[in-house]
This record gives structure tokens, sequence and C-alpha cells, in this order.
């Protein structure tokens, strides 16, 4: 038999216990509010590619574009003025091929980015690039691949090297933060090891510790422009059907020397990024991805829901899951929503 109290039974506390006067005033609301939202918890992810004066809109993704590096620098700043202080960076080359040897050119399109925002900003702002291959693959796959009993698979330890290199080329251009997404294993000791050995011990690691093989991902795809060309991404993302083994993952990055972790994606997840903060007690970013940024978009733009009170519902709940920061497309919105009450 159960011990809880019937829900549809008033408590023995009332009419002492009245939860509701919590309720009727709207500034004692804001008084006990439990989860706050600013523009300080965001991050704004930004794509850019070659070019001058590119401002391409992705159809996908309402109010997301494609931008060169002058354009990118726009954005940065208009954002900046709204609170947001923080910035992911993707990169499209002008050039894929087979390993993705672009994003290791310290004139990479990353690298150009970084280097003129940190010029524009100094340290007002947070840069923090992703660091994968899937950009500058002509196979749209995270690194270098071999031959898997006929089946072309990614290479996990050939690719930890030139990832390495990587995260060494983006902070030789002023990255304040590496955030590998390949999910590949012992890419944060490889990481850690490599920017250690070239004087960047201060630089933090936000890995994608827990990044799901997830139909969410769609709108990104076509905003990267990197599409797998054959299979999927299964082999080193997770199975959304596995929770266990995120705490797993987790762990292992963090005993490698990661400082932020990530949860990928957010909505489907929130029971992740619970169990994570709970275990481990450490810095928790969630990646509302694009996917989950499109529905909403779609459905507004229909006259389906409110596209304000749905949005900052959807990243309250990302918080109160136990995210301490959330990387999203809604950043500006929601900065700008936020600043004018």
């Amino acid at each position: 038999m159960s011990h809880l109290p019937d829900p549809a039974v008033p408590s023995p506390g009332f009419p002492t216990a009245r939860p509701r006067r919590l309720r009727y005033h709207p500034l004692v609301r804001d008084l006990v509010r439990e989860t706050e939202l600013s523009a300080r918890d965001l991050i704004l992810p930004l794509f850019v590619r070659p070019g001058r004066g590119v401002r391409q809109e992705i159809g996908s993704m309402p109010g997301n574009f494609q931008l060169s590096v002058d354009t990118l620098v726009d954005e940065v700043g208009a954002a900046r003025d709204l609170g947001i202080r923080s910035f992911m960076f993707f990169g499209i080359p002008e050039r894929k091929d087979a390993t993705g040897s672009t994003a290791l050119r310290d004139d990479g399109i990353v690298q150009q980015a970084l280097r003129a925002a940190r010029k524009a900003f100094g340290a007002d702002v947070l840069l923090i690039p992703d660091e994968c291959f899937c950009e500058y693959t002509d196979h749209g796959h995270c690194g270098i691949l071999h031959d898997r009993g006929g089946v072309p698979d990614v290479d996990n330890d050939a690719t930890l090297a030139v990832l390495a290199e990587q995260c060494v080329s983006h902070c030789r251009a002023g990255a304040d933060v590496v955030a590998p997404s390949g999910m590949l294993d012992g890419m944060v000791r490889a990481i850690r090891t490599g920017l250690d050995a070239a004087g960047f011990t201060h630089v933090p690691i936000l890995s994608y510790a827990a990044k799901y093989a997830s139909g969410f991902y769609g709108p990104f795809r076509d905003a990267a422009e990197s599409p797998p060309q054959f299979g999927d991404r299964s082999t080193y993302q997770m199975d959304p059907a596995n929770g266990d083994e995120a705490l797993r993952e987790v762990g292992l990055d963090l005993a490698e020397g990661a400082d932020l972790v990530m949860v990928k994606p957010a909505l489907s997840y929130l029971d992740i990024i619970r169990r994570v903060k709970e275990r481990f007690r450490v810095p928790v970013a969630a990646y509302n991805v694009s996917g989950e940024f499109a529905m909403v978009k779609a459905a507004a733009a229909r006259g389906w829901i409110d596209e304000r009170r749905v949005t900052l519902e959807i990243l309250t709940s990302i918080r109160r899951a136990g995210a301490d920061v959330v990387l999203t497309y809604h950043a500006r919105d929601v900065a700008r929503w936020l600043k004018t009450g």
C-alpha cells in the first residue's frame, strides 16, 4: 500500500498552508523564483564562411546566417550589446578533402574569425570554437576514415592527433575555450596533452561528453554544410535509448581533464542533464539544437504557439534540469526579451 498522501485530499496543513499566497503578486513570484535565466547563461552559435559582406540566411533556421568574417564581427558586436558574451564558431571552409586538412591551417576560416573577433572586442567576449572535422571533410564524418570490415568508419586513434592540432591552432588564433564535439574515445586526454605541450595550460575544455545520435540535427547540417555522404554517425554518437552510458562517458571525459561537459540535444535529454549534474557536480552545458529551434520557429510562424513564451519556458526548463550554460540559436531573441522586460 502506498504511504503517499492522496493529492485529491487537502493536506493536514490546510487552511494554514496556502501555496497560492506566493503566486498572487507578480513581485512575490519573482522573489521566490527558483530558476533564473539571463543572457550570461547563453552561448550563441555562429557559422562563418569565406567571402566578404556575406550574410546568407539559413532557410531552416530563421534569423540565423552563414556569415563572412567581417559580418560575423558585426554579429558578435550586436549580440554583445544585448548582453551575450559567449560565442561558439563553426567553420565552412572554401575547400574540403578526405582528412579535413583546412581545419589545421592557421589561416583557416575559424582561425580568421577568432583573430578578427579578438581584435575587435578584446577580452570582452568569450570565444569557443567547435572542434571537429565534419565541416571540413568531403565525406561529412568527424575524422579520418579507415576501412572497418568493408565499411568506412572514423579511425578513432588516428583522428586524435589531428584533433589536438586543430585545438592548438585555434588557441593560437585566440580561442578562450575549446569544445570537442566528435565523441571520440580519448579525445579529451589527447587535446589536454596537446594544449599543455603548446603552452595553453590555462585553456579549458568544454567536452561534448554525452552527444546523442539524434534526429534533431537536420537544420544544423544545412547550416554547416556537413551532412554525412554515406551512413550515419551512430558508431561514435550515443544511442538515444541509453542513460547510464551517458554517465560513463561524462566520467571518462572528466577523468581525462574536461573542465565543463555538454549534453546534446537538450529537450529530449533533460533527464540526462539532471543525472549528470547530480552525479558529478561540475559545470554542465546543454545544447538546444537546431531541430528544437526550428520546431518552435515553424509553429510560431503558423500562429500555433506564442514564440516568446514557449522559448523562455524551454530554456528555463533546461536550466531547471541542471544546465549552467545553454547553447541556443534563440540567444539573440531571448537576450532582447530579457533586456526589454
